[in-house]
């Protein structure tokens, strides 16, 4: 009997860039790969979307169109080329209105993407409604999507069988138009017999022709298990990925699935041998970045707290470049709790990244001291309707820290009123900066904002993690500006310190700092002044200075914002504690700021 072809989408290139880089990678450097397993006879690729859209502008000063259009030039006129959009907010954090959807779809239509797989990680079917007809009446395939996971241990209420066929049936009756259906567990937890009784019974309410894609991560430890269920429950398709984004945080490898099939009745029909060359190409290709030890390897904890491969990377980046790694393992232990309190929204982006946010809050100011943006705008419902009500406790501690109501309203009702998106909104911004006007312009800014802005007006700067090799330099100069290493002993303990330019290392952990000369009469009180009391206003956390809202000699009030750091994906206010007059401003915007850094004096 003639073996079943499964069919498979090589995710190397999007979720495994996000999956193992924080999806910081430049075009160049990774097309003569693409070029290599499309020599290897791959024709189906996931080619963008998701964080890929703006992680160029965010970390790689490239427009993410003209990747698109690179990326279709070289797989080729007939090559299947596949994206991700998040329902109603397409490729950002935020939701959009409609013509911003829209508008996604006609454009990525036009810069030759194939497919868009569609989802909503809360599972609400009416964020997919108006976005999965934009993009059908764009001329694009559409993959509609359930979105899995597994809850942690002892939590009930969603993510079974039951959970996901009805998800399944509410799309169904909404009458989406769609190519395909996608069950989509991006933290890689979804039990596999589930997987397997998900699928079989999504096989006898979808019409016989009907095409079922299977999408997992081998965060978990499971992957292989979970596509093997998959197609045998009768899937037509798995994702698969390249070495050197493969296993651990990404899709299984395709040589180890391939190796996994043998002797079954499946095949992947490759000519194994090309694509072993073309994992060579790749990984020479990214040689010169670094590899996350995590984004390597199964975590057998995430099963207790569902973060998805495509958003750990991410974040441990993140806390790396912040000098917080060591925060890790008690954000990944607080997650676990985040979720069972939130709603049971999946763990994908956005949630994902509102779940690791509330987490990060939680270590670091107290358990739910302070209430992060967007995990407390989805508990309230504005990002729709969550799988099972929220903690009543959290959501009225939401409400109060953010003075927002809960509400049941649609999310695009309510952008449709938000005179802050659109692209009427985006339109005056460009017109504001000067800016070209087109298209791609608009929806840059209308899904990425300041950063968007900041790419178009060439002010963007490159965030990409590569080794150095300069820096392992061990000859010590005499500027700590040029490359030094030292030991420096406190209270008897030694701790390695290394200066390359602007970058230093402190036990492994990366700080951006400026130093220069503090100016003539710049001290804290002089003698004339050796009665006045100053107040520094200093950094909760580390990050990224957003914006500088005042200068010397402007007086503010008590819980006025100074300063606005971007920490973690979001923008982090740091108030004036009295009322007095700002003495001095010793930050740049664009600067990093490490926690407890000095900001501002007050007097």
């Amino acid at each position: 009997m003639a073996k079943k072809k499964i069919d498979f989408m090589c995710t190397a290139f999007r979720d495994g860039f996000q999956s193992v880089y924080g999806a910081r990678v430049l075009t160049p450097d990774f097309l003569p790969a693409l070029e290599a397993a499309r020599d290897a006879g791959i024709a189906y690729f996931e080619a963008g979307g998701g964080a890929r859209f703006q992680s160029l502008y965010f970390y790689c000063n490239e427009d993410a169109f003209d990747m698109m259009d690179a990326f279709r030039a070289t797989a080729g006129p007939d090559a299947n080329l596949q994206t991700l959009a998040r329902g109603v907010n397409v490729v950002g954090l935020e939701s959009q209105p409609r013509d911003v959807i829209k508008l996604h779809a006609e454009l990525f239509k036009k810069h030759g993407m194939t497919t868009i797989r569609n989802f909503d990680a809360l599972n609400d079917v009416n964020n997919l409604i108006y976005s999965g007809q934009c993009i059908v009446d764009a001329g694009l395939k559409h993959q509609v999507v359930v979105t899995m996971m597994e809850l942690p241990p002892g939590c009930t209420g969603a993510h079974d069988v039951d959970f996901y066929t009805n998800v399944l049936q509410q799309i169904l009756d909404a009458e989406i138009p769609f190519d395909a259906v996608c069950f989509k567990d991006a933290s890689g937890t979804a039990v596999p017999s589930k997987v397997y009784e998900t699928i079989r019974q999504a096989r006898k309410m979808l019409p016989a022709d009907a095409y079922i894609h299977f999408h997992t991560h081998e965060t978990a430890g499971v992957s292989l298990l979970a596509n093997k269920a998959a197609i045998d429950a009768g899937a037509d398709a798995i994702d698969l990925s390249l070495a050197p984004c493969s296993g651990g945080t990404c899709q299984p490898d395709l040589l180890v699935m391939w190796h996994a099939l043998r002797g079954s009745d499946y095949t992947l029909d490759i000519d194994i041998d090309k694509i072993r060359e073309a994992e060579e190409v790749f990984k020479e290709c990214m040689s010169d970045y670094f590899l996350p030890p995590e984004a390597v390897a199964v975590e057998p904890l995430i099963p207790w707290s569902p973060m998805p491969g495509g958003a750990l990377t991410a974040n441990t980046q993140m806390l790396r470049d912040n000098g917080i790694m060591e925060k890790f393992p008690e954000i990944i232990h607080a997650m676990g709790e985040v979720v069972r309190r939130g709603g049971y929204g999946t763990s994908v982006t956005p949630v994902s990244q509102f779940y690791f946010q509330q987490a990060f809050n939680n270590v670091m100011f107290g358990e739910w001291e302070k209430i992060a943006e967007s995990y407390g705008q989805m508990v309230l419902g504005y990002f729709g309707k969550t799988p099972v009500a929220p903690d009543p406790k959290i959501v009225a501690l939401a409400s109060k820290q953010l003075e927002m109501e809960p509400t049941t309203r649609s999310p695009l009702e309510m952008n449709e009123e938000d005179p802050t998106k659109g692209i009427e909104a985006a339109r005056t911004q460009i017109k504001d900066r000067n800016l070209p006007e087109t298209d791609e312009n608009l929806f840059i800014v209308a899904t990425c904002k300041e950063k968007g802005l900041t790419f178009l007006e060439g002010n963007a700067e490159v965030s990409v993690r590569k080794i150095d090799k300069e820096s392992e330099s061990t000859t010590p100069l005499a500027s700590p500006n040029q490359s030094a290493e030292y030991t420096v002993t406190v209270d008897g303990k030694d701790h390695f310190l290394a200066f390359n330019g602007n970058n230093v290392v402190v036990d492994g952990n990366v700080y951006q700092v400026a130093m220069k000369p503090r100016a003539a009469g710049t001290e804290r009180a002089t003698d004339g002044e050796a009665s006045t009391v100053l107040t520094a206003i200093q950094a909760q956390m580390p990050g990224i200075l957003l914006k500088a809202l005042v200068q010397p000699g402007d007086t503010v009030r008590s819980g006025e914002t100074l300063f606005v750091l971007e920490a973690m994906k979001m923008e982090v206010p740091v108030a004036a504690p009295h009322d007095g007059v700002v003495k001095e401003v010793l930050v740049e915007v664009g600067q990093q700021i490490t926690n407890g850094q000095e900001l501002a004096t007050l007097g």
